[in-house]
């Protein structure tokens, strides 16, 4: 199988190529512009590898996508490619109307210049997979879980631009005929994360004795899914789902933004009995509130479980220990982004809370 992968340089994409082409045999062309989240560092490990490819390139530029489709000529699209990140979508939305809306049209648009070109039996299997993001539902109340069918109510520049792109995926599908598939996914953790999302920036934060920055009271519910399980359901769902479905992604493990950060700062005293910067909770510090800052996130998993037979292989447990694990272990990736373009910045201003911050 020939999958081509937008945006398998970022934190997601690179999961998907190390994992599609070290252990599941598929031949991977990874296209991605190299923003500033994105980091070959993280395909190292399939660098040399003879089923993996890397080509720079713009996802809105579509001369260049339809010339790659054609030269690859790949059974799949798996698209990945997208800006991520709440706060700096609020700083500048711009960008994440142009790259999550106009560049998904551009795939769209290639990908279905592609598909009417191919035999009939290739034109039969071929899949075009859309990722994207819990976000796009809004917020939930304490109870309840986000569904396939959960009415669109997106809250931030960045869950907006996500769920335009996911209505012309929809689109595509439903007038032209294009075999899509879509995923919708909860909060990913794990390694290779670039440090300006809450895991990565609080383990390497309280590593070097800062601050740790939590918004508001740290009150708003996650349900984390980790990456590498994340990974083996695209697959699942590229290669087992029909054309025009739909299935959430979520790993089962809701937890407060406080609670998370308090578990990573115990891992952290456990395993570095000789920091200076122990107990590593005293680092936790309340930061103003981001703008619309959904209250609460939560998968109903079941279609995906049901229908394809994916679960997840990782509990939140497990993989928070594997994951601050790897950030201890693995400095040669974190140090040049640390020490250089990215420096754990976020929104908000601090605010005094000294109580909760002993929580």
């Amino acid at each position: 199988m020939k999958v081509l992968v937008t945006g398998g340089a970022g934190f997601i994409g690179s999961a998907v190529c190390r994992l599609f082409v070290a252990e599941l045999g598929v031949t991977v062309l990874n296209v991605d512009k190299l923003t500033y989240a994105a980091n070959l560092a993280s395909l190292q490990p399939i660098d040399n590898h003879p089923n993996y490819g890397f080509h720079r390139a713009d996802i809105c530029d579509r001369p260049a996508i339809a010339r790659l489709l054609r030269e690859f000529r790949p059974d799949a699209v798996l698209h990945l490619a997208a800006e991520s990140h709440v706060d700096r979508s609020i700083d500048g939305p711009g960008e994440f109307i142009r790259t999550n809306i106009d560049g998904t049209y551009s795939m769209l648009e290639g990908a279905l210049d592609y598909w009417r070109k191919l035999p009939a039996a290739a034109a039969k299997t071929f899949r075009f997979h859309h990722v994207s993001t819990d976000e796009v539902f809004g917020a939930l109340g304490a109870r309840g879980k986000f569904t396939e069918t959960s009415r669109y109510k997106p809250n931030s520049p960045y869950s907006a631009s996500k769920a335009a792109s996911d209505h012309l995926v929809r689109a595509w599908h439903e007038t032209y005929g294009l075999p899509v598939v879509m995923s919708n996914c909860s909060n990913n953790y794990g390694p290779y994360h670039f440090p300006e999302k809450l895991i990565p920036l609080a383990i390497l934060k309280a590593l070097h004795g800062e601050k740790v920055p939590v918004y508001g009271k740290g009150l708003n519910v996650r349900d984390w899914l980790y990456v590498e399980d994340h990974a083996r359901a695209l697959h699942t769902v590229l290669t087992g789902a029909k054309p025009g479905s739909s299935y959430n992604v979520g790993g089962d493990g809701e937890r407060k933004n406080i609670e998370v950060v308090m578990q990573i700062c115990a891992l952290l005293d456990e395993m570095l009995p000789n920091s200076p910067h122990r107990p590593h909770a005293k680092l936790v510090t309340y930061v103003t509130d981001r703008p619309a800052h959904d209250q609460r996130y939560a998968i109903d998993t079941t279609k995906i479980h049901k229908d394809l037979g994916w679960q997840p292989r990782e509990s939140f447990d497990t993989g928070l220990r594997r994951t601050v694990r790897w950030y201890l272990d693995n400095r040669h990736w974190w140090e040049p982004i640390w020490s250089g373009r990215y420096r754990g910045d976020r929104l908000g201003a601090v605010v005094p809370q000294p109580q909760a911050a002993k929580g």
